[in-house]
């Protein structure tokens, strides 16, 4: 796979190759809904990824965002276990626009794993295709061997000291990847303060889609893009949790094929400092 969008039909085309299919469906409000869906039904041959308990790490109190990045060496030996091997392309999805998918991209990619990518359009686009679907659970391999992850991290990531250094810093640009009325405070429905990083301006990251629920364009998102730094990594973006400021990178590096930095605490983790 060359991008790291994949249409509906590309998926249908790619079964052949027997590529690992990851569900990431997850709603905020009702975390075990996800699941639930999953095992109703999911693409043939997908395994379940859930936001809490495999694309993030411990919440600890007065330290961490909502949803921290897991460990390295664990998501290695989930993603083993799954069946993952360096030369097995893999296809994650969601039903939310890619808004969770993204997330799981975003560490397979940091792992080391270039070959993966997000369903466009996602569950109902596989569905309104026609594609062939399955229930209950699908197995692991206990015994599988944890994936070979490049020895550091391959993607740039900001802590929150550096976050709070670079946002003073004008030749970094901070973005927010929540929706306006969070980015300006207006509501809050999830952390206990509302407003955003000083200094950073609001990209919402639903904005990346059409109307259909697809991502744009390269030519609409690099316009959408055109104005951040040229330097990739000096455009860092964050949101609620780090979880949806990876569909921002996500679509940036579809735009120009190269990847910006992540504030995985984001938000969540950013009041720890407001609070010190």
């Amino acid at each position: 796979m060359t991008t790291p969008l994949i249409s509906a039909a590309e998926l249908a085309a790619l079964l052949p190759e027997n590529p690992l299919i990851l569900d990431c469906r997850f709603d905020l409000a009702d975390p075990e809904r996800g699941r639930q869906d999953y095992l109703e039904n999911h693409i043939l041959g997908a395994r379940y990824l859930h936001l809490n308990d495999d694309l993030s790490g411990p919440v600890v109190a007065g330290r961490t965002g909502r949803h921290p990045l897991p460990d390295r060496h664990l998501f290695a030996r989930l993603m083993g276990r799954l069946g993952l091997t360096p030369s097995r392309p893999v296809v994650v999805y969601d039903d939310k626009g890619g808004g969770i998918a993204a997330r799981a991209w975003w560490l397979l990619k940091d792992l080391g794993h270039d070959a993966v990518a997000v369903l466009d359009g996602g569950y109902a686009a596989w569905l309104e295709m026609g594609g062939r679907t399955a229930h209950g659970p699908e197995p692991e391999d206990e015994s599988a061997e944890p994936y070979p992850l490049a020895p550091v991290p391959r993607l740039g990531t900001c802590g929150r000291a550096q976050t709070e250094a670079l946002r003073q810093d004008e030749s970094y640009t901070l973005i927010d990847s929540r929706t306006p009325e969070r980015y300006r405070g207006e509501v809050e429905p999830i952390d206990p303060v509302a407003g955003h990083i000083p200094g950073a301006i609001n990209l919402p990251w639903p904005e990346n889609l059409d109307g259909d629920g697809k991502f744009k364009s390269r030519e609409a998102l690099r316009e959408r893009f055109a104005h951040l730094q040229k330097e990739p990594q000096q455009n860092v973006f964050y949101c609620g949790s780090g979880v949806t400021a990876c569909h921002n990178i996500l679509a940036y590096y579809y735009a120009f094929g190269e990847l910006p930095a992540l504030y995985p605490g984001s938000w969540s983790e950013y009041l720890l400092l407001l609070a010190e």
